[in-house]
């Protein structure tokens, strides 16, 4: 008999995290959530992911990082370059960029290297330099863009290390969350419906994919 998958899932208490924790449980696996509401895991504070990862042991099948931020102190997406902030930039890059990297780098150690592992990384296409056609949301487009590039080379790194393991970056599409309360017009998905979807690109994922972004549908997106 199989054993159960065991999944690790950081930002767990959030409106795609915690949909994932439920959407692989009601499959029966094994899930450990993590998220600074409930564990008091600050992903700009490497002693406190340090202190919440220290509670949990052993290798995990599944590493979703499901952190990050469309609006930065209230203030939405930019619609031009005028009104660019460079604190409010700066925001965008710790949240979006830099502390899902510090998570990622202090998770490595919790992947099997005998056995095909993933850890998926939630990005968004509004990241890719090459579906950039409308411009604007210049601090949240950078920073998903640095996101992509920092697994990117992790992934590299990783496969010396492990070479069945996967690390790459998904988006998930438009999720009705507390994020994108404020954004009508956008076809949206159901949490549960995006965490279905996640959860079914992980699983058709190979190693050599590692490094990779794609979309909830499995399709790859552009740089």
């Amino acid at each position: 008999m199989a054993r159960p998958s065991r999944n690790l899932v950081i930002g767990a208490s959030g409106g795609i995290g915690s949909a994932v924790v439920a959407h692989l449980r009601q499959r029966g696996e094994a899930v450990t959530g993590l998220s600074r509401r409930e564990d008091g895991l600050d992903i700009l504070d490497m002693a406190s992911i340090d202190r919440a990862l220290a509670t949990v042991g052993g290798t995990f099948d599944r590493v979703i990082i499901a952190t990050g931020a469309l609006m930065i102190d209230d203030t939405g997406p930019e619609k031009t370059l005028r009104v660019l902030d460079p604190d409010v930039l700066q925001r965008h890059f710790a949240v979006n960029a830099t502390g899902p990297a510090m998570v990622l780098k202090r998770v490595l150690h919790l992947l099997p290297r005998d056995r095909r592992a993933v850890i998926a990384i939630l990005s968004a296409r509004v990241g890719s330099i090459g579906d950039n056609q409308l411009g604007g949301w210049y601090s949240y487009r950078a920073a998903k863009a640095a996101l992509n590039q920092l697994v990117h080379t992790a992934a590299i790194e990783l496969a010396r290390t492990h070479p069945k393991a996967i690390c790459v970056t998904l988006h998930p599409g438009t999720v009705e969350t507390s994020f994108t309360a404020n954004f009508a017009g956008y076809a949206k998905s159901t949490p549960a419906e995006a965490a279905a979807n996640l959860i079914r690109v992980t699983d058709g994922l190979q190693p050599g994919d590692s490094g990779g972004f794609f979309d909830w549908a499995g399709r790859p997106v552009p740089w």
